[in-house]
């Protein structure tokens, strides 16, 4: 099973870099490449471990994830539980580390099996590297957004967390 793996180191509180990447609709749109669109269901107004989220990317393709855990401002995992047909399973996450008071490292990872298990050894190059690239191009802007205090503020009021600067 791949497992794709990238890390940024992020100007900015390892409480900001969370709830950055938490956010929703107007904010998450605004840094980052991979969402069209993406909003969380049945009801829910918050991530959490449990709560399932929609997700259409600039590839036309849609899932249904869900989050299997939630530690502010640590760790954030989730696995597709309905999403294109091509992956047998997906999954992923975010991990902070904090460096100091005012910097972090972000890591994002995706692990994947594709179906029918035949076309694996294709499949799984070609993920891999469209995965990867997608990964860094999402964290290069999630490292942006980072610095934009506007921006930071209101993911921090969609995830109902304050900033401590």
């Amino acid at each position: 099973m791949p497992r794709i793996e990238s890390s940024v180191t992020v100007n900015a509180p390892i409480e900001d870099a969370f709830a950055l990447s938490m956010s929703q609709l107007e904010v998450r749109y605004a840094w980052d490449p991979f969402v069209l669109e993406q909003r969380l269901l049945h009801g829910a107004t918050k991530p959490a471990r449990g709560v399932q989220s929609l997700t259409k990317s600039r590839h036309r393709l849609s899932m249904v994830s869900e989050y299997t855990s939630f530690r502010p401002p640590t760790q954030v995992g989730m696995k597709v539980v309905e999403g294109p047909p091509f992956f047998a399973t997906f999954g992923g996450g975010w991990s902070f580390k904090p460096i100091d008071d005012d910097t972090c490292v972000a890591t994002w990872r995706y692990t994947f099996s594709i179906r029918p298990s035949w076309l694996a050894p294709i499949g799984d190059r070609i993920g891999s590297w469209l995965l990867g690239r997608d990964i860094d191009k999402r964290l290069a802007r999630f490292a942006r957004g980072c610095e934009d205090a506007a921006l930071v503020e209101r993911a921090h009021e969609q995830l109902g967390s304050s900033r401590e600067n």
